[in-house]
């Protein structure tokens, strides 16, 4: 499994991420830890979680995720395997933190997340989302900051529009501090058209990594949601009414097309055409049951032909500017 490089960085992952969002919430403490074995073992890498992570869980302020990370860390001894992503700059529960990027919120934020993973050093920390209130100056200084200390090896922007991420770079170049090396966009065979418009080329020119989330559309591109009643059997139904249409359907008919044909599942195909696209350097999945393991990890080996990467682009070819894409 070739590996591949966070932009300028020394960091090189496998091609799939594993979204950690779910630990502390669908997958408790032991189904988390024989997930992130089987994830692990199957020589993939790289695992993505937050600090706010699962605060929408009744009970949960925060932190469950990366505490459920730390303890796997020390009882597997597989530190030296994994490459930890984390992120910090949204709202926690009530008291215990508030949504900011702002100098003195990152410095406490990054102490809180080492402790809670029970590790020295975090490989990729990213800015969960834009802080508009916030100097750039001052986050970027922040994380520049984190870098020296060797707090962090190297830095990330989630949820950036395309000009607040040129301007981003542009305010380190200006001042010498250590770039956002990588950008993480919801990115998946629907939600194509604001990335592929708006920050695909930048990320290109610039080198910058890519690792998209919800790519599997909240698991719509699964193939599970074959009607409005099925919507009721998961705690993601709610989002996942909006791909319920007949541009949706269309997507799910060539998802299984192609799967047919490499003897593969609809989930296996939706990721390993995010793995196929050039600019992708990780698009985040994951699972909260072992069942849900193997077309993971199928997904990465998967490679599409361009034949069938071709099917997928006009099945979910989208209207924009009066031409479609």
């Amino acid at each position: 499994m070739k590996k591949r490089r966070i932009g300028n960085t020394a960091l090189e992952v496998a091609p799939l991420a594993f979204g950690c969002n779910v630990f502390g919430w669908t997958a408790d403490e032991a189904m988390s830890f024989k997930l992130l074995d089987a994830f692990v073992d199957a020589g993939l890498d790289l695992i993505d979680t937050a600090d706010v992570y699962p605060v929408w869980h009744p009970g949960n302020v925060g932190g469950e995720s990366e505490a459920i990370i730390g303890n796997w860390l020390k009882k597997s001894k597989k530190r030296e395997k994994v490459t930890v992503a984390t992120k910090v700059g949204m709202k926690m529960a009530p008291g215990l933190g508030c949504e900011s990027l702002s100098k003195d919120y990152i410095m406490k934020s990054v102490e809180d997340s080492l402790k809670r993973l029970q590790i020295d050093t975090i490989d990729l920390y990213q800015a969960h989302n834009d802080d508009p209130n916030t100097p750039l100056e001052e986050t970027m200084e922040a994380f520049d900051q984190l870098i020296k200390q060797g707090k962090v090896r190297a830095i990330g922007a989630s949820n950036y529009k395309r000009d607040r991420l040129e301007k981003a770079l542009a305010v380190s170049k200006q001042h010498g501090f250590a770039r956002y090396e990588c950008l993480q966009p919801e990115y998946n065979l629907y939600d194509r058209e604001d990335y592929e418009n708006n920050l695909e080329k930048l990320c290109t020119d610039e080198n910058l990594g890519v690792i998209s989330y919800f790519s599997m559309a909240r698991g719509f591109l699964s193939g599970k949601y074959k009607s409005k009643a099925d919507l009721d059997q998961s705690p993601r139904g709610k989002g996942v009414e909006k791909y319920m249409n007949d541009r949706g359907f269309k997507i799910v008919e060539a998802l299984h097309t192609v799967a047919a044909e490499y003897n593969s599942a609809p989930a296996q195909v939706s990721l390993a055409w995010l793995i196929a696209r050039p600019s992708i350097t990780a698009p985040i999945a994951s699972a909260s049951k072992m069942e849900q393991m193997p077309d993971l990890i199928k997904a990465a080996q998967l490679e599409l032909k361009p034949e069938a990467v071709e099917l997928l682009n006009k099945a979910s070819a989208y209207e924009t500017a009066g031409t479609k894409a």
